[in-house]
């Protein structure tokens, strides 16, 4: 084993990325906070201001992605899609199977230089979560509760307000609502044949009402649907915490563009339309899993080197004093200083854990297993 994979094994080394990841995000989050004052006086700036400061921090668990483990990321479509990936606003569906398919996403948003204005539909819970939560709402993410008699008003609100976005938006839905579990599945296939739809084997039941509610919404704005399947060579199920291992995956994701217009206007049908698509998208997994790959001419577009340099940049100026304060805290001898410092590292250690443990399927909501019930 060498040095550096040596080095990504150790608890220590995680323990740095981590700090430097939540002490710059609270900077970032307190720097947003800042730029609220901007928004009465020139929202368009505030946007592209805190654009670059999402980047800042997202670009950090992307480099972990790129850089840390290595993995790679190959797209298979074609040259006219892939001609107009960061040039168009789109919403983007992609199957929620894995750990770290939003990291997958992330990477495709950042090498086509739209990371920092990327946009989610996401779970109220999320917007408590320390610098997950509290970036996306300076964002202007648009949260729910899942509860669509609630959430309408709201998510119809959040939506319409994106419609002047400056920056190119992939505005991300996970229209199957949760993660892939076998309990989740068996409900949901339950529930698809109460209702006379076709069967999916590797995707829950779509919800059609934020997908049909986004289209009609942004309508005007959003150029094109991209359905997204990810996969990974060799059957593999990532972790956020295997990434930090250093260990190195193979993803390959699937791409199709659906201009806007294709897509019925009617509500129903375009529910129906989302139906289809899940079925094409059960069928594209199935010749992945006989084959091992997808359809289409392959793309590998280059990493590029600043979410790197961005997170040297953060490193450089959060380690070096962390440093002197450790070597002053032991230099000083005493006891309580050294034991008081052990039991911080120790609950930073803690945090740090809950915040990857958002990742993690097994920790994941228990969404699927009541509300598909209830459509019942």
């Amino acid at each position: 084993m060498g040095l550096i994979a040596f080095l990504k094994t150790q608890f220590i080394v995680h323990l740095l990325i981590g700090f430097v990841f939540v002490v710059s995000g609270f900077i970032i989050n307190f720097i947003q906070l800042c730029t609220l004052l901007l928004w009465p006086i020139n929202k368009q700036f505030y946007r592209r201001v805190n654009c670059r400061l999402a980047y800042s921090l997202w670009s950090q668990l992307v480099m972990l992605l790129e850089w840390w483990s290595g993995t790679e990321c190959t797209l298979f479509s074609d040259q006219a899609a892939v001609d107009k990936f960061g040039k168009e606003h789109v919403i983007i569906i992609l199957n929620h199977n894995f750990e770290i398919d939003f990291l997958c996403g992330w990477t495709m948003t950042e090498r086509f230089g739209v990371l920092g204005s990327s946009k989610v539909l996401a779970k109220k819970e999320l917007l408590c979560v320390p610098l997950i939560g509290w970036t996306w709402y300076f964002l202007e993410i648009v949260f729910c509760k899942r509860k669509w008699e609630e959430d309408r008003d709201t998510v119809i609100e959040g939506l319409k307000l994106l419609a002047d976005y400056p920056e190119y938006m992939w505005f991300l839905l996970y229209c199957e609502g949760t993660r892939f579990t076998e309990t989740k599945h068996r409900i949901s296939m339950e529930v698809a044949e109460s209702k006379g739809l076709p069967k999916l084997k590797y995707h829950l039941l779509p919800r059609t009402k934020g997908f049909t509610t986004a289209v009609q919404c942004l309508r005007g704005t959003v150029s094109a649907v991209y359905d997204v399947t990810l996969n990974f060579r060799g059957n593999k199920n990532p972790s956020l915490l295997g990434i930090l291992y250093g260990k190195k995956y193979e993803a390959d994701m699937c791409v199709r563009r659906f201009p806007l217009e294709d897509i019925p206007l009617d509500e129903k049908e375009a529910a129906n339309w989302l139906h289809k698509l899940y079925q094409e998208k059960d069928a594209l997994q199935e010749k992945y899993n006989q084959e091992g790959i997808f359809p289409g001419q392959q793309f590998k577009p280059p990493r590029r080197p600043w979410t790197l340099l961005n997170f040297l940049f953060w490193a450089t100026i959060l380690l070096s004093p962390l440093f002197k304060f450790v070597f002053g805290i032991f230099a000083s001898g005493s006891p309580l200083l050294i034991l008081a410092f052990l039991g911080f590292v120790g609950a930073a250690s803690f945090g740090v854990r809950r915040l990857i443990g958002v990742t993690e399927i097994e920790k994941g909501s228990s969404y699927g297993n009541q509300e598909f019930k209830k459509k019942k």
